[in-house]
Parts: C-alpha cells; sequence; structure tokens
C-alpha cells in the first residue's frame, strides 16, 4: 500500500528526474545570450553514422583506376565497388565518374528529383582517428576542442529560443552530445514510453478515478514563474501532449530496427504539430576493420547502406506536407582509408561525405571540391583530402533554413575563409543574413543538474 506522503514523494521526484536537465540549465542561463525569438518554424534531422562511415563505398568513383587498385578488383573479393549507381554529378572537379552504392537506389531516386544533395571531400579537418574524440569535436561544434560545455545544436537553440510543446528530440534513450545542455531536449525512443515513473495504480490506470493521479497531483506543485517550477511545468506539458498518442501509422514502409523506429517517431512529432524544430538520429556500426563485405548481401556495410537508403526515403516521402520546411543531414565522424586492410576491411581515414536531404535542397549536385587520389593529393598519403569543412555545410544550413546568423555562438572559432555569405556552397535555398563572427557564450561555466 502506497501512503499519502510516499505518493507525493514519487510525484515530486518523477519530475525533479525528467525536468532535471531544464532545471540545470534554465537557472544557470546567462539571460543576456539569447538572441530574438526564432523567425523561422523550419525542421532540421541530425542523422549521425557512428563508426567511421566509408564514404569512399557510399559515393564512390567507382572506375578511378588508382581507387580500383587500392580497394582491390571486385572480381577477384576486392572492396572497389561492384554495379554502382552512376551519378551525373555536375562538378567539374571530378577526374573520374562518381556513383551511388548499388544498395543507396532510394537515394538515388531523391538525387534524380533534385531533394538530395551530396558534399565530397568534407568533415573535421583535424588529424584525430580516434572516434570518441572526433565525435566530440563535431558535435560540440569545436574542433581541437572538448571543453566546451554544450553542443553545438544546443548553442543554436539557445540563440533562437523555439516556442513549443517539444522543440527538441533526440530519437534515443540519451540525447547526443550535439544537444549537451539544452534544457528543452527530449530523448525518447517511442511517444507512448514518456510519462511519469511510479506505481501503475496512479500513472497508467483506466479507472477514471485513479488515472493520472500523480500527475494531476503534481502538476499543482509547479504553478509559479520562477525557473525551477517552469521547467516542471513545461515537462509535465510535454508529457500530456503525448499521452494520448498511440502506435505510429506511417503512410511509407519504413526499414525494420531501431532506426526505422527512430525515424517514425520523428515523422510522427513533426505531424502532431508540437512544435518540432530539432530532431537527432543515430545509425551506428559502420566501424568495419574486417570483412566489409561492400559487394555481399551479408556484408555489414551493404545492409546498413539498404537501410540507411531506405529508412531515409521513407521518411521524406512519409511528409508530403512538411518538405518545404524540413532539413536531414547525414553525416560520420571521419571516413576509411582509400586502400583495404589485410582483413578485407578498411581502417580509420579522413575525408567523407554528407547528405542534404529535404524540400529546400538544390539537390540532384555533387558539392565541393574533389583532391584527386593521387599519392601527392591525399592526406597523410593514405587518406581521403577534406577540402570542405563541415561546418561550412551546416552554417548554410543554419543562416538560410534556420534564420541564425550568429555563427560565432554555435560554432566558435569559425571564421569568414570557413563561411560568409560570399563562399557558400548554395547546397540550400533561403535568406543570407549578417553574419556574427563573435561569440554570445557565457564565460562562466556552471555544473549541471543530470538525470
Amino acid at each position: 500500500m502506497t501512503s499519502r506522503r510516499q505518493f507525493l514523494m514519487g510525484c515530486s521526484a518523477a519530475i525533479a528526474s525528467m525536468a532535471g536537465g531544464r532545471v540545470g540549465n534554465l537557472i544557470f542561463a546567462n539571460p543576456h545570450a539569447a538572441g530574438p525569438a526564432a523567425t523561422t518554424d523550419d525542421i532540421l534531422v541530425m542523422v549521425f553514422l557512428r563508426g567511421g562511415c566509408d564514404g569512399l563505398s557510399l559515393v564512390t568513383p567507382y572506375d578511378n583506376p588508382i581507387y580500383v587498385a587500392k580497394r582491390g578488383d571486385p572480381s577477384n573479393g576486392g572492396l572497389a565497388v561492384s554495379g554502382a549507381l552512376d551519378l551525373a554529378p555536375n562538378n567539374s572537379t571530378f577526374d573520374s565518374s562518381i556513383g551511388l552504392h548499388p544498395q543507396a537506389a532510394p537515394l538515388k531516386e531523391l538525387y534524380d528529383q533534385g531533394h538530395l544533395a551530396i558534399v565530397h571531400a568534407c568533415g573535421l579537418d583535424n588529424d584525430t582517428r580516434s572516434h570518441f574524440d572526433a565525435m566530440d569535436y563535431i558535435e560540440r561544434g569545436t574542433p581541437g576542442n572538448k571543453n566546451m560545455s554544450s553542443g553545438w545544436l544546443t548553442r543554436h537553440l539557445q540563440c533562437v529560443h523555439p516556442d513549443g510543446t517539444l522543440p527538441t528530440l533526440a530519437a534515443a534513450a540519451a540525447a547526443p552530445i550535439s544537444l549537451l545542455g539544452e534544457p528543452d531536449a527530449v530523448a525518447m525512443n517511442d511517444t507512448r514510453s514518456y510519462r511519469l515513473s511510479g506505481g501503475w495504480h496512479y500513472t497508467n490506470n483506466p479507472d477514471p478515478r485513479y488515472k493520472d493521479a500523480m500527475l494531476n497531483t503534481a502538476q499543482t506543485f509547479y504553478t509559479g514563474g520562477d525557473p525551477v517550477l517552469a521547467a516542471g511545468k513545461r515537462t509535465i506539458e510535454t508529457i500530456r501532449a503525448l499521452s494520448g498518442t498511440t502506435a505510429y501509422t506511417p503512410t511509407t514502409s519504413y526499414p525494420d530496427g531501431d532506426f526505422g523506429d527512430s525515424l517514425q517517431t520523428v515523422a510522427q512529432m513533426i505531424k502532431l504539430n508540437v512544435g518540432l524544430r530539432i530532431a537527432t538520429v543515430d545509425l551506428g556500426g559502420w566501424d568495419h576493420h574486417e570483412s566489409e563485405g561492400v559487394n555481399d548481401s551479408w556484408g555489414p556495410f551493404n545492409q546498413l547502406a539498404a537501410t540507411l537508403s531506405q529508412g531515409l526515403q521513407a521518411f521524406y516521402n512519409d511528409l508530403p506536407a512538411h518538405q518545404s520546411k524540413l532539413t536531414v543531414v547525414v553525416m560520420s565522424e571521419f571516413g576509411r582509408r582509400l586502400g583495404k586492410n589485410l582483413s578485407n576491411g578498411t581502417d580509420h581515414g579522413h575525408g567523407n561525405v554528407m547528405l542534404v536531404l529535404g524540400g529546400q535542397v538544390n539537390g540532384g549536385k555533387v558539392y565541393g571540391t574533389w583532391p584527386g587520389l593521387q599519392d601527392e593529393n591525399l592526406d597523410q598519403h593514405e587518406d581521403l583530402k577534406i577540402t570542405t569543412d563541415f561546418r561550412k555545410v551546416l552554417s548554410e544550413i543554419v543562416v538560410r533554413r534556420l534564420g541564425n546568423g550568429k555563427l560565432g555562438t554555435v560554432f566558435p572559432g569559425i571564421t569568414p575563409q570557413i563561411y560568409a555569405s560570399t563562399n557558400r556552397l548554395g547546397i540550400v535555398n533561403g535568406t543570407d543574413m549578417p553574419i556574427d563572427y563573435s561569440s554570445a557564450l557565457n564565460p562562466v561555466y556552471l555544473p549541471m543538474a543530470r538525470r
């Protein structure tokens, strides 16, 4: 039997746990750091391919003789891609044909329709080959610096402070580093799982006498306007907004597994009109040091390329009414070596590809400057060289689609040489604005309550 005292303590503990991140950041935030409210209702979905996706297999210079020699002829069991889907890159810097992996046929359709753009030879311009360091640098938005106490998406959100019941979603069990320190980030795998913890009798009982008893009681505690009470109130509002949701029925066919499930969760939140502006999704398993199997149906790369391609196409086509305001970015921490290793896999490399999908994307083109695969053009004589900083791609989306010109705050240390309105790639449509390269970050960092 639960006592009244235990019940009330459970209410407070549950809300404090779920709202902990919000409380910590609201109390310690710099009230002068935020800019004007968001002027756009565009939605950005960041898809991170964890493990180091082999960009030279996903978007491959398939008939380049150096590539074929280094990867091995596919007719003899090598890793050079066989049956690549040829692209018209509309980019004169390529000295050979370029094509998508044959399992990426859904992406080829989006590319041909003008919805998908590809950036090659891009990424993190840092010498690290550590998964953890590279992901840290990219997701904090500070290459070479892992001491930043917030992620780049967090700092963007703090510039524009979007309204809405659920502006930020990590479709996973936990938020990624790119959302580190974001008070309004909600991490969940399924909308129906986001609720208070406690006895079923008080949290999920259909009897009208007890239905939502704990939530109703907790709501009476959070009626004021100070940061702590506001954080609890926002959490309760989010729980109520999601409490009536049912199993999602998509209009397209998603791939089975966590990736497809995560994309469906994001699509459902977009359709519910809860104010979603930023979402993150992960697809892991790309660290193929042995038996990469790019040409084998059982191969891990082959299967992941199919999952990625099918998932992105299903997600985009599931949201026809939202495509004009939707931008999806796909990236990984680094690429793989040009040459295969002795285990018929590829080791940690450097340059990679980024994919940009959306209704305002100038697709059907491969962007960036191709450095070539000659030995003198490679990074450390082994890796595809980076000619486009990943921040250049993201900055154009932040400015032109998300309406935020405070790039110095979003990406501390960024310079006009990396991004300026005069040297943008032109991947997305939108309005240019004056760029502020100075940082409005709060110089005092205090510990944050974590749940």
